[in-house]
């Protein structure tokens, strides 16, 4: 009895120590892997229009806001993805469409690879995804003439100080058409816009 009583303190003592070195490797690790994370808040406007449109445009002023997660693979370079609510359009001036603006609001997913110097200062580009949320046709927001998803690529350039508050200048280029059925009169225009946001990281 006192022999089986003794394994099973030794046992215990094993398994209690096999606990505590795991639990204190998934918490270095987790440490660690947070050190390597930045997290932040974003918000500023933009000004978007239509490429390739065969009706005159002029630019639509519009904002996005979002939250931003990047992961750090040194200090320098890094991969960032954001979940923002972006406004894009155009002001139609006139012609086929007649005056009206066209406002389109997505859930945009822009994945960016950035590099930044010890200064502060960073370019970044990628992919991104637009999800689109609301469409706004001269006030008629039931119309379903666009996609339901647009793709673009971002470039941008920026700063970021040493209290984690920054400033952002992107350009937009859509890469597909936008809307659903396509149109010789119409032409296959695109979304982009050129956007100025400030950022926060923490």
């Amino acid at each position: 009895m006192k022999k089986l009583l003794s394994i099973l303190v030794v046992l215990v003592a094993i398994a209690s120590k096999s606990f505590s070195q795991t639990t204190t490797e998934n918490q270095s690790f987790g440490k660690k892997l947070l050190s390597k994370m930045e997290f932040g808040l974003t918000a500023g406007g933009n000004a978007s229009n239509f490429t390739s449109a065969n009706f005159p445009t002029d630019p639509l002023p519009g904002f996005q806001a979002g939250l931003t997660v990047a992961y750090k693979f040194t200090d320098n370079f890094m991969v960032q993805e954001e979940f923002l609510y972006a406004m894009q359009g155009a002001k139609v001036k006139g012609g086929i469409l007649g005056t009206q603006d066209i406002k389109l609001s997505y859930a945009s997913v822009p994945i960016l690879l950035k590099y930044r110097t010890n200064s502060g200062l960073f370019v970044e580009a990628g992919p991104q995804a637009g999800f689109k949320v609301k469409e706004d046709i001269g006030g008629i927001t039931d119309a379903k003439y666009f996609k339901k998803v647009d793709f673009g690529m971002v470039g941008g350039v920026g700063y970021k100080s040493s209290i984690g508050l920054g400033i952002d200048a992107r350009y937009v280029y859509g890469l597909q058409k936008v809307q659903e059925v396509p149109s010789v009169v119409l032409g296959d225009f695109k979304n982009n816009s050129i956007q100025a946001s400030i950022f926060y990281v923490f």
